[in-house]
């Protein structure tokens, strides 16, 4: 034992000849010291007072018996004086099958390599399975220092009785960064999944939640606790969800890391080192927790959760599906009753109330489809400065004509068309017809347009997407990093892959009924284009221009927006925020070009200039998302864009694209100002007009001041409200002014709008739950999760995506049937607005 060992011994078989050695004194060293090595016969649950030098070595050898059965913990607490960092302690645990070594000091680093000393160090053993049913196993605890003042320790070695944690039953410790805390659960019988859940009264200090299989070495310090399993930063709410196929051994630790620093959980951040070995005192960091191990929900909760959300979005189908069986059964009658009696079934005159029978009130069917109105004259008494009379045989020619040969420009074939444009367009008073000019083969080309520009669209925006997302979902996966995606822990139930499936399932509702509204569109059309065929001069000349492109557009927007959203709760962050909310802003912008297009077909925006439109707006998003967080020259700049687009479109509205934006701009504001505010003082000749104009450009106005004020981190969303709010407000408007003239709103229409806006009402209310949020550190996202509410499988934000799907679709019914009292009115007597 005194002889040096050689130089060719390597490293495996010196660790084998470490006991041998170490039980006696050998010569080490540059100068051949002689150390003094001391074995001394230790046992649990005793405090040693003892002293240490570089001229000696304690070991200190325990012996406990493990059982197969039986997983019993021991943990090993060290505390010293404060020395230098010249010459700490080290401690050497030795067992069986793992070494822990740590020094004492025990120095843990924060950012920008700051230092925090901790004096006091607890450490719980890793504990190797056994085969045998009881063995006697031996571990031994090698203190060793450089300094040659002799430094006082304590050392302490005791069992852990509840090193294993039981299912459903609450247990309280103590952790802090030089004190980490692990447990471990065995999974019982007949359970494959779990919830481990650590809670905290305490904020502060920030801590770390680990899930690692039961293998040595136990990574329970802050710098490493990383290296395997899943993890998660803490405040007061942590949850992981345990799957049983992922763990072998069908058991596993839960380890708990106290952080040196906050600054991960949302904290203050320290201040910059002066120096750079400067320690810093850490305080006391010393945190209280509980944790608790819950079984998870079994496959008979998703089969039940799956069958639900299937069974509320199919009901609708079925509704949709009896209402049409009701409608062709009072469409035969009534065609039935027509060719019996034709003198006293049909209209024999152009009716100008706008007013039908309730039973005609259909979902399927325009009203006009169901009545075969002739009229002696179709001429109007009005003088409409430029309404055209259309006869019988005008109107009435071949349908058979190709759409390909029909331009949208083919309607300007005048020389003077531009005159009369302005002539008709500039009316006090506008009717239907006036803007309703154009060949309706052009104007359905045209907005068909927009139905094949969004399936493009949508097919370039979705593949990428889901290939990122699916890379999301392989990364969270493979690092075990929780922190990447913001979901409710508590109620994330996984399926394959997938960390929280029922976020996901919920999104079916919008795919379904998005579906559904292109069916009824599809059957009004169908339905159209048939009494269209047929010469019906009530599809002809009365009512709304029908035009479903844009009901094609939004139907396929509110399926995309199920498909985007599901993409977006794989694993929901600020980065991909932008998927859930693009097609929102296509559906809010397509619903207000509909609103506009109802009174106005031939002077709505074109497919491309309204897609390129939202595409600002979402470029915008974009921005607003990387650059916007506290950046006063992006808000400044975005909110004179906004005030400045606003005034653009309110010229636009209230001219009806009478104007020119050219040099001469100035000129012409000067001359309107002089002639209508100084010269003499006159209102406005368009006040209905200049009514919604300014209320918009107040609530604009409003909106652009509060985002340069407040810069809410939430951009996204803030884009989306300036949306809502225009829509909103747009057809608040419409439906005064509806009201207004005369107009009213029949029983079908009535009911859509009171179902949507109660639905909405409870959409909103779950929306505001606010369980998670990525404007916050993943710790302070975790404190807003809450359990699961319906069917232990749907938390309040599912319910928010059945609710909020529900509500479009109802919103999209209120847009295709609230003018339907207007199928059986001359279009020179509905007013547009």
């Amino acid at each position: 034992c005194g002889d040096p060992l050689p130089h060719w011994i390597g490293p495996g078989f010196g660790l084998l000849l470490c006991l041998s050695i170490l039980q006696c004194g050998y010569s080490t060293g540059a100068e051949g010291t002689s150390k003094t090595v001391i074995q001394k016969e230790a046992e649990f649950d005793i405090t040693y007072n003892d002293t240490v030098t570089n001229d000696n070595q304690t070991i200190y050898a325990f012996n406990h018996t493990v059982s197969r059965n039986k997983t019993e913990g021991v943990r090993v607490s060290v505390d010293v004086l404060p020395v230098g960092l010249e010459s700490p302690f080290l401690f050497v645990v030795r067992q069986k099958q793992a070494v822990l070594s740590f020094q004492v000091p025990l120095i843990l680093r924060g950012l920008y390599q700051r230092k925090y000393p901790y004096s006091h160090v607890g450490r719980t053993l890793c504990q190797p399975p056994t085969r045998a049913i009881s063995e006697m196993q031996y571990f031994f605890v090698d203190v060793s220092t450089l300094s040659s003042l002799g430094t006082h320790y304590q050392l302490r070695v005791s069992r852990v009785d509840s090193f294993t944690l039981h299912t459903d039953k609450k247990f309280s410790f103590t952790a802090s960064p030089s004190q980490p805390q692990y447990f471990k659960y065995n999974f019982p019988d007949g359970v494959d999944t779990v919830i481990v859940k650590v809670n905290s009264e305490m904020t502060f200090p920030c801590s770390v939640m680990s899930i690692q299989d039961i293998q040595c070495p136990v990574y329970d310090l802050d710098n490493n606790v990383a290296f395997i399993g899943m993890y998660q930063t803490m405040t007061k709410k942590g949850a992981i969800t345990v799957q049983r196929k992922d763990f072998p051994s069908n058991s596993f630790y839960v380890v708990v890391v106290v952080k040196t620093e906050d600054e991960a959980c949302g904290g203050p951040l320290r201040f910059y080192p002066l120096r750079p070995d400067e320690l810093f005192d850490a305080g006391n960091r010393s945190k209280v927790l509980d944790v608790v191990v819950s079984p998870a929900i079994n496959s008979e909760v998703y089969v039940m959760g799956m069958l639900f959300c299937l069974g509320i979005f199919l009901s609708f189908y079925l509704l949709t599906f009896l209402m049409a069986c009701l409608d062709n059964r009072r469409y035969a009658h009534s065609l039935s009753v027509s060719l019996l009696y034709p003198s006293n079934t049909r209209h024999s005159v152009w009716t100008t109330g706008g007013t039908q029978p309730l039973s005609s009130v259909s979902l399927l069917y325009p009203s006009n489809t169901r009545h075969s109105a002739v009229t002696d004259s179709a001429t109007s008494t009005d003088n409409n400065y430029g309404y055209l009379e259309r006869t019988l045989d005008s109107v009435g020619r071949s349908r058979a004509e190709s759409l390909s040969s029909v331009e949208e420009d083919d309607y300007d074939t005048l020389a003077d068309i531009d005159s009369d444009k302005n002539i008709v367009r500039t009316k006090k008073f506008l009717y239907v017809s006036d803007l309703s000019r154009k060949d309706k083969r052009v104007l359905s080309k045209k907005y068909q347009i927009y139905f094949w520009n969004i399936a493009t669209i949508a097919v370039f925006y979705a593949l990428p997407v889901v290939q990122l997302v699916i890379t999301y979902q392989t990364v969270v996966n493979v690092t075990g990093n929780q922190d990447i995606c913001y979901y409710n822990f508590l109620c994330a139930h996984p399926l394959g892959a997938l960390s929280a499936f029922n976020n996901i399932l919920s999104n079916v509702g919008y795919v379904l009924l998005g579906l559904l509204f292109l069916l009824i569109v599809l059957k009004r059309d169908i339905v159209h284009n048939r009494a269209m065929f047929r010469n019906d001069l009530n599809a002809l000349e009365c009512g709304i221009p029908k035009h479903f492109g844009l009901f094609y557009a939004m139907g396929t927007a509110l399926m995309m927006e199920g498909l985007l959203s599901a993409c977006y709760h794989v694993c929901p962050n600020y980065t991909n925020f932008q998927f859930d909310t693009s097609f929102m802003y296509m559906i809010a912008g397509l619903c207000m070009l509909k609103l506009y297009q109802k009174r106005h077909p031939d002077i709505n925006a074109s497919a491309y200039t309204a897609y390129a439109c939202l595409a600002g707006v979402i470029f915008f998003s974009v921005l607003g998302v990387v650059f916007g967080k506290g950046n006063m020259v992006f808000w400044i700049v975005f909110s004179v864009i906004h005030i400045l687009a606003t005034l653009l479109l309110s010229i636009q509205l209230y001219y009806m694209g009478r104007w020119r934006l050219d040099s001469g701009i100035m000129r012409r504001i000067v001359n309107v100002i002089y002639t209508d505010c100084i010269r003499q003082c006159t209102g406005p000749m368009y006040v209905d007009r200049m009514v919604l104009l300014v209320m918009g450009n107040i609530g604009n106005w409003s909106l652009a001041a509060y985002g340069l004020i407040a810069r809410p981190n939430d951009f996204a969303s803030y884009l989306l409200a300036i949306a809502i709010c225009n829509l909103l407000l747009y057809f608040a408007f419409y439906i005064i002014m509806k009201l207004r003239s005369g107009e009213r709103i029949q029983c079908l229409a009535l009911v859509c709008i009171l179902f949507t806006a109660v639905v909405w009402g409870f959409a909103l209310f779950f929306f505001f739950q606010g369980l998670s949020t990525w404007q916050k550190t993943p710790a302070e996202s975790r404190e807003h999760n809450r359990e699961c509410i319906v069917l232990s499988f749907f938390d309040d934000h599912d319910i928010w995506h059945f609710l909020s799907s529900i509500a479009m679709f109802g919103s999209f019914l209120v847009l295709l049937t609230m003018d339907d009292d207007l199928d059986t009115v001359q279009r020179d007597k509905i007013y547009a607005f």
